[in-house]
């Protein structure tokens, strides 16, 4: 059945790409534990949805549409569909994308951690967890380097 592409164009200018429910979700949870930090800090590669400066970690929040999660049964699943040449092409190159800004942000010494949105949303305490364990490694390591172990 075709699509009215008003009603295609309506639904995907709603689509944010900052402020999206899952950061906020796990934002405000990050602040509740204490946690600063900067959000779509544009001065790092891939402009990260959230910035533990201090620590140097850098958090996405990643849909599981627009970032693959499962690629290959969703990319059967567009094959499929509407227009499987454009989303599976717009798709991949996110992946990729994402793979050249993580290789960037590592050369420069950060901690990428990608959490999906589903994974916020139903087990945030969990995301908080991991990231409270990254944050305790990276000070554990840092307190092994200043004393020489």
């Amino acid at each position: 059945m075709p699509r009215n592409p008003a009603v295609v164009s309506k639904n995907m200018s709603k689509i944010r790409s900052k402020d999206t429910s899952i950061e906020l979700l796990l934002r405000r949870a990050l602040w509740q534990k204490g946690y600063r930090y900067r959000k779509n800090f544009k001065a790092l590669p891939g402009s990260p949805d959230i910035v533990l400066t201090k620590y140097k970690i850098a958090i996405f929040c990643d849909s599981e549409f627009f970032h693959g999660k499962n690629w290959e049964i969703l990319k059967l699943r567009l094959e499929k569909g509407n227009n499987p040449g454009y989303w599976i092409k717009k798709i991949e190159r996110n992946r990729a994308r994402d793979w050249e800004n993580d290789k960037k942000l590592l050369f420069l010494g950060y901690t990428v951690i990608h959490f999906w949105g589903e994974d916020i949303a139903k087990h945030t305490e969990e995301c908080i967890q991991a990231i409270e364990e990254t944050i305790w490694e990276s000070q554990l390591a840092s307190f092994l380097s200043d004393d020489g172990i």
